[in-house]
């Protein structure tokens, strides 16, 4: 029944997958959350380069961007991502991509759990003598975190299947192979299944987990 599978090397694609999602989301952690701290400066010119970029860059298709990652930084700009082996290139600049992208949702979602956290805590903050970055770093932040572990779990499943996306650059990962079996296989509707079975397999603990976790580590007030 899945003959058609002889031939190709599909846990190999997923895997590919698996590293695109997870240094993606490592990126997107860390820039999301000091576009979050941007969003939250007292300084004017910081919090305005944050909402910009939240503004623009989410209301931006991806396919758009990896493409302008891929036609512009590398092919017209000649950025080799520190690399001339052009899988690597590709697996670079789609992580780069990601990043990019799911920063801004990452952004936002952190800065939801920022407003969570009672304005007094920071004020008490201030008044014994923290700056602004003592105050965000070691009171409010490990608060908003914990408040927004369920968010972020959604952006991870989201950001998990927007790596189909990088097929687009010649990323080898799941749907890339998918695409090159439907063009080869006759068994469209078996290949398909067995693709969202993958995806299913990859998304839904992570949902499972990180709800666990959200309920687990939830600040009591």
């Amino acid at each position: 029944m899945f003959d058609f599978l002889e031939g190709y090397d599909v846990l190999g694609a997923f895997w590919m997958t698996v590293k695109l999602t997870a240094v993606s989301a490592v990126g997107s952690l860390i820039w999301g959350t000091l576009l979050a701290a941007m969003r939250v400066s007292p300084v004017p010119l910081m919090r305005g380069f944050g909402t910009v970029y939240v503004n623009v860059v989410r209301n931006i298709p991806l396919t758009v961007i990896i493409l302008f990652s891929s036609l512009g930084l590398a092919d017209i700009f000649g950025m080799t991502m520190g690399s001339d082996d052009f899988d690597v290139q590709g697996f670079r600049l789609a992580v780069l991509s990601l990043v990019g992208y799911t920063a801004a949702f990452v952004c936002e979602a952190i800065r939801s759990g920022i407003n969570t956290v009672p304005v007094g805590q920071a004020e008490a903050a201030r008044a014994i003598g923290l700056s602004f970055s003592q105050t965000l770093t070691l009171v409010v932040l490990p608060q908003a975190f914990r408040s927004v572990i369920g968010p972020l779990a959604n952006v991870l499943i989201a950001l998990t299947k927007n790596t189909t996306v990088a097929a687009a650059i010649g990323v080898a990962e799941a749907a890339y192979l998918m695409k090159t079996m439907i063009e080869n296989e006759a068994q469209t509707l078996l290949i398909g299944v067995v693709f969202a079975f993958g995806f299913v397999v990859l998304t839904l603990p992570t949902g499972l987990i990180l709800g666990w976790l959200s309920k687990r580590l939830a600040v009591k007030r």
